[in-house]
């Protein structure tokens, strides 16, 4: 009974309940992978004395799983077009579950990285499998919306992940939160399996696997649109680690606010950046100039840097200000997502989804793992107007990247579709 309830009809429009099943079971699944991101930071309490540790050698574990991540993200895109988005998601998910196993039965930071190494092949997947996912099997009409819950299953698997850990190791110890974690991971490969027939497609992965050219399947490499996309992400989210990272001790510095408001901001930041995303869905659905969207949004995040590395603003109005910044990113979100998909299918059609996203979301880990090497020195050396003007020409740069990638994309979507 389950698999007919969770199959697609043969033929005809998807309907409605089944582009909803795809949506939920792939924003859980992209959840767990932004939980999984916080696992190891959430367990630095108790790993740091429990092996002797301090926070530089721990946080090569968090390093090591971006570092995999990143470079697992390109060659995950090509097993996606290969074998499947479905059964390299599935096993993404996996290893994710198995990290977990890991982290609970290590015993020195020589486990913990082998962990997080595991964990960065089992994260480096989702990207590509997902997006391969939501594009083929999401009517286009509700791709906005499906981009939109995509990304705001991210934020609260960030958002869980510390709440659920903490809890579980205060209670229980940490071995037993990642045992929990475990749990979670392999929730997640139960639903994938109970939703196959939702996605799981036999014809597109042996389509797939039946395109022998070598070099065909590395032609986007040579697409601009592609490599503006990257930039895109590298660039905004980069910008985005600063707040992350330091956001706390900049507002202190900057407006000289107390520290519990100042890490109040950041909340805020990070939940008004959750209403964006949200929000984003639903005008991606209903505008065509994506590119506008995204130029406009991030203007505006532009020019509130500004006026916060300016220091013009009195202090009250800097967590509202940040909350702009949240909120504008955010809203953004799934209008570029559909300029990432139009990039994509403009000269190589649906077969090349996980290839292309792929290379473009790793930009991503990137420019989270550049970040800190960045603004981390600018911290130290006290240069806080510097930081938040660095976020402003980061965010200016990917507006004219991302008009850049509309261009381009619509230049090449003149020519034919070379798969």
């Amino acid at each position: 009974m389950t698999t007919q309830i969770l199959t697609l009809p043969p033929s005809g429009p998807a309907p409605a309940r089944h582009d909803f099943g795809v949506i939920a079971v792939v924003a859980f699944v992209h959840g767990t992978s932004h939980f999984f991101q916080l696992v190891l930071p959430a367990l630095f309490p108790w790993l740091i004395p429990a092996f002797g540790l301090d926070f530089t050698r721990v946080g090569l574990a968090t390093s090591t799983f971006f570092l995999v991540s990143a470079f697992g993200q390109a060659a995950a895109g090509f097993a996606v077009d290969r074998f499947g988005a479905y059964r390299v998601l599935s096993g993404g998910v996996a290893c994710l579950g198995v990290a977990a196993l890991l982290i609970s039965v290590a015993q020195g930071l020589g486990g913990l990285l082998v962990a997080a190494a595991v964990a960065g092949v089992g994260n480096a997947v989702f990207h590509p499998a997902d997006f391969s996912l939501l594009n083929r099997k999401v009517s286009e009409k509700r791709l906005g919306h499906a981009f939109s819950a995509h990304g705001l299953s991210g934020n609260i698997g960030w958002a869980l992940a510390p709440v659920f850990i903490v809890g579980i190791a205060s209670v229980a110890g940490w071995r037993a939160a990642a045992v929990g974690a475990a749990l979670v991971a392999f929730a997640g490969v139960g639903c994938l399996f109970l939703a196959r027939g939702w996605l799981a497609d036999e014809a597109e992965r042996v389509a797939a696997r039946a395109r022998p050219e070598k070099a065909r399947s590395l032609d986007f490499i040579r697409v601009p649109a592609v490599w503006l996309c990257f930039l895109f992400f590298f660039f905004t989210t980069m910008g985005f680690g600063a707040f992350q990272n330091y956001g706390t001790p900049l507002l202190q510095a900057l407006f000289d606010l107390s520290l519990p408001v100042a890490a109040s901001g950041i909340t805020v930041f990070l939940l008004a950046s959750a209403a964006g995303v949200f929000s984003g869905g639903f005008l991606a659905a209903r505008v065509a100039a994506h590119e506008r969207v995204v130029a406009a949004f991030l203007g505006f995040s532009a020019l509130t840097a500004v006026t916060l590395a300016a220091g013009v603003l009195p202090p009250w109005a800097a967590v509202p200000a940040l909350a702009a910044i949240g909120f504008c990113t955010g809203i953004a979100g799934p209008s570029r997502d559909i300029l990432v998909r139009r990039a994509a299918v403009s000269r190589f059609g649906s077969g090349a989804y996980g290839r292309i996203y792929g290379l473009v979301y790793s930009g991503i880990d990137g420019g989270m793992a550049l970040s800190p090497l960045v603004f981390g020195p600018l911290m130290d050396h006290a240069h806080f107007s510097l930081v938040m003007a660095g976020v402003a020409v980061l965010q200016a740069g990917a507006v004219a990247v991302a008009l850049g990638a509309a261009r381009s994309a619509g230049q090449a979507a003149a020519a034919p579709a070379r798969a």
